[in-house]
């Protein structure tokens, strides 16, 4: 991926959504529409304000319904507030 020209600014942080499997473990596949909406993403980005204690790369879990969705040079992004990420994935 090419250098991304958007920044965070205060306590947000940039998050490309990871998908979901399109395969359940039945061996169904499922259409779009009956998919969940993601909760996993990988941290592409942070904000300026030195609380955040994620960085570029981190795996993370957060909130269902939070941040606002985007579509940035026809890549899926999600601007969030630090505080509605839940953990860090290892």
């Amino acid at each position: 991926m090419a250098k991304l020209n958007i920044q965070p600014l205060g306590t947000r942080v940039l998050i490309r959504p990871l998908e979901q499997e399109a395969k359940t473990s039945s061996g169904l596949y499922l259409p779009e529409t009956a998919k969940e909406k993601p909760q996993t993403g990988e941290v592409v980005a942070v904000g300026d304000e030195e609380s955040i204690k994620l960085k570029v790369k981190d795996k993370v879990l957060f909130a269902k319904y939070s941040g606002t969705e985007f579509k940035f040079e026809n890549v899926d992004y999600l601007l969030l507030e630090a505080n509605d990420i839940l953990a860090r994935l290892n």
